[in-house]
């Protein structure tokens, strides 16, 4: 009988890598480039020529320099006719691969049949000079060219070798020697890279009225409205009430815009003149370079433009297109620098900062990720009749994209790349993903072309990481398929927060969540998520025309495009979230239950006497209730988490999801069945229950921040929770009851006037606090 496959292991794993070269002293590293094992690497970088001897029989010379390592071979690209040529290219060979003990330089011409021989320079590997950053750059020198009899020959080529790590300057730019199998035009694709998304600005076209409309009908009135595209976002406004040729509107419509601006705000006044059928009755153009831009709740001026109609004149026999200016359009229009425009999914930002770069505050620190390896990765695609697998990972943190270099077929993967961010709040969440790429011999650049395949992602919420601290973790990567949900692998991180000032960081959890004109000016959650849209969208077409691109389905991936589609996987696991934050209410019914059937003699004795003390001295209840969740918190210091959250495929309900849910939930929206009433009702059904599911996700959270308060789960919030219980059971102690009544009432009850019209103190706090969503799959 054949055993079953043991069960897949989800869990998280600590590691102890053996991190920076160097030794640990508590939690802290000692060395620079501290969150990564070193790697030894041989750099070879070839500058120019000079004076190389003609080959070919016209008397000219294409030459290129080919360097040598044992099994390991790199080239640089070639001059035609040219015997001076300049590469200045950098080439990085693995310690930890190569066994030669010679380097061989030869520069050669390239030629139809076969290249000839120019001449070569050797160097013995055990002799070549290290250089450990950030020492000064090696200086590059001329080494005098030999044949392969190891006399001299004509020409000179200019080198510089060392021995050195990841640190090295040279690192990013170099060709290594795991991308031999790679065509020199793919060679782009399998660099580390530093992305920044674009600058994203809320548009604000408020629509007042327009003037001196001519109807395209007279003696209709007319039925107009406005019109508004920027790029591929299209709005418009409702058909005005007053049918006159001086309508009025007085609407707002939000667009997203990206810096630099390369798209134009095209308004257009129309009238409908029947069914679907529509008559321009003028249109204007409108910069944004030249549109204002707002910082605050204050309105802009307003402006009137003139609105430009094409009319055909008859002149002769030509027709000929006239302009007029016959009407003009009353406009509002800014540029919200006080929001931030959201890109990512609200529940795992990693950034929370208004647009205007003036409304930005000081930095609380810096959040270090160092990105070691891969173990155990599935392959991915077939090349030459065998899996295959070529990993990168892409990190996403604020503004800042990074990718690392791409390990060429292989399933253990060591990358040993080391990223840095500023951290402005400590409630956001850094993303990394891991995936395959599918661009490295020519046809995934192609419309319809290979799509680099998702290998797992992981998310880190800041505020769960003691400052200081280095977390070394395996994670596991896990992705959900049709047949249920499948582990790709582990990636191996190093991540450390560090804090540059505690009392502005504990500041931070006072404030608001969001910019000021969130609150001040709020959008409806129908326009957020309009606009989110958009915002993806823009992000992703221009990382995908950066060089080398980041593409469209990476970006999508990692800011959870998809994330509010219907899945009644995800509608169970946000019920059951729900259910254990109400356990906790039932646990004490129960334990209720019991004191009152008397389970446990002792136990009701004194709850009994503890009821007559406070029945006696009412004004020990509150001081007692804070003093009891005080030790409660500090009781449970000693069971804090010392990990990282990280994917939960229970709490994700992806381990036991029915095979019928999973295909309902990698079903196409709309829906692909084929009978159409079918079809209209199924989507009708998805798109309410995808807002009940948010709902019931929006109440599990609210749920999980205040189990939060005591969990140590954000041990610097719990840290202030447990301080203020103290004092206020201390506060409340010596202060009588009524008194404590009174204030409370007259401060509930106050005027107006004493009211910020900004969330409060305790309100800020708790929507800081964390929750299970960052588990959530």
């Amino acid at each position: 009988m054949q055993r079953p496959p043991p069960p897949e292991d989800y869990s998280l794993k600590e590691t102890s890598p053996h991190l920076g070269g160097g030794g640990v002293t508590g939690d802290k590293l000692t060395s620079t480039y501290d969150l990564v094992e070193q790697m030894q690497y041989l750099y070879v970088r070839v500058v120019k020529a000079k004076d190389l001897p003609a080959k070919d029989i016209t008397g000219s010379l294409d030459p290129y320099v080919e360097v040598k390592l044992g099994n390991y071979k790199g080239t640089t690209r070639h001059f035609e006719k040219k015997t001076n040529p300049e590469w200045n290219q950098v080439f990085a060979f693995s310690k930890d691969r190569v066994q030669a003990s010679v380097l061989e330089v030869t520069v050669k011409d390239k030629d139809m049949v076969k290249d000839d021989f120019v001449g070569r320079v050797m160097f013995d590997v055990n002799e070549i000079p290290k250089r450990v950053p950030p020492d000064s750059p090696l200086a590059p020198q001329w080494y005098r060219l030999e044949d392969r009899k190891g006399d001299k020959v004509k020409g000179e080529l200019m080198l510089a070798v060392w021995m050195g790590t990841q640190a090295d300057e040279a690192f990013p730019e170099a060709w290594h020697s795991d991308a031999a199998t790679v065509t020199s035009e793919s060679l782009a694709n399998i660099r580390s890279k530093v992305y920044l998304s674009p600058k994203l600005w809320y548009v604000r076209v408020n629509v007042i009225e327009a003037q001196d409309l001519l109807p395209t009908e007279k003696g209709k009135f007319p039925e107009v409205y406005v019109k508004a595209i920027l790029g591929n976002q299209a709005l418009r406004t409702r058909i005005s009430q007053s049918r006159t040729i001086n309508p009025m509107w007085n609407e707002d419509l939000m667009f997203v815009a990206a810096e630099p601006f390369e798209e134009h705000l095209v308004l257009s006044v129309e009238d409908r003149v029947g069914p679907n059928k529509d008559e321009v009755l003028g249109k204007c153009v409108i910069p944004l370079q030249n549109v204002e831009r707002r910082l605050d709740y204050k309105p802009v001026n307003t402006r009137w433009y003139n609105l430009e109609k094409h009319v055909v004149v008859v002149d002769g026999d030509q027709k000929k297109k006239e302009i007029k200016f016959a009407s003009r359009i009353h406009l509002r229009i800014c540029l919200e620098g006080g929001y931030h425009v959201l890109d990512e999914s609200t529940h795992y930002s990693s950034d929370l900062r208004p647009t205007a770069k003036q409304l930005w505050k000081y930095n609380i620190g810096v959040l270090e990720l160092g990105i070691l390896n891969a173990q155990g990765l599935m392959p991915m695609k077939t090349k030459d009749g065998k899996g295959t697998t070529d990993a990168y990972c892409v990190a996403k943190y604020g503004q800042k994209w990074v990718r690392t270099r791409t390990i060429i077929d292989s399933f253990t993967p060591k990358w040993n790349e080391q990223y840095t961010w500023e951290v402005f709040d400590p409630c956001t969440v850094i993303t990394i993903g891991v995936f395959d790429n599918c661009h490295l011999h020519g046809g995934g650049d192609k419309p319809g072309g290979a799509r680099d395949s998702r290998i797992g992602k992981v998310r880190i919420r800041l505020s769960t990481l003691e400052t200081d601290r280095v977390y070394t973790h395996s994670y596991p990567l896990l992705v959900l398929h049709p047949s249920g949900v499948k582990k790709m692998g582990e990636v191996q991180l190093a991540v450390r927060f560090t804090c540059s000032s505690l009392l502005n960081m504990m500041h931070i959890y006072t404030q608001p969540l969001l910019p000021k004109m969130h609150y001040l000016h709020p959008l409806s959650v129908t326009q957020l998520d309009s606009l989110r849209h958009q915002a993806t969208q823009i992000v992703s077409m221009r990382l995908s025309r950066a060089e080398p691109p980041l593409r469209k389905e990476i970006v999508e991936y990692m800011l959870d495009v998809d994330s509010h589609m219907w899945s009644m996987r995800r509608s169970k696991a946000n019920f059951f979230r729900i259910m254990g934050v109400l356990s906790g209410l039932i646990a004490v019914g129960r334990w209720f239950d019991q004191i009152c059937n008397w389970k446990n003699p002792l136990t009701t004795i004194l709850i009994h006497i503890l009821f007559v003390i406070l029945v006696l001295y009412p004004e020990l209840i509150l001081p007692t209730v804070f003093l009891y969740l005080f030790l409660i918190g500090v009781w449970y210091y000693r069971w804090r988490p010392r990990n990282p959250p990280h994917m939960d495929t229970r709490l994700s309900h992806a381990d036991n999801a029915h095979p019928d849910e999973l295909d309902e939930e990698f079903d196409t929206f709309p829906t692909s069945r084929p009978a159409d009433i079918v079809r209209m009702r199924y989507d009708r059904l998805r798109s309410v229950a995808g807002r009940i599911q948010t709902v019931v996700g929006d109440l599990a959270t609210q749920g999980e921040r205040l189990q939060s308060l005591l969990s140590w789960r954000d041990p610097r919030a719990t840290a202030l929770f447990v301080i203020f219980c103290l004092i206020a059971a201390i506060v409340l102690y010596v202060t009588p009851f009524r008194v404590v009544a009174l204030i409370a009432g007259i401060y509930v009850l106050r005027h107006p006037r004493f009211r910020h019209r900004l969330p409060s103190v305790p309100l800020n706090f708790f929507r800081r606090l964390p929750a299970r969503t960052d588990s959530m799959l």
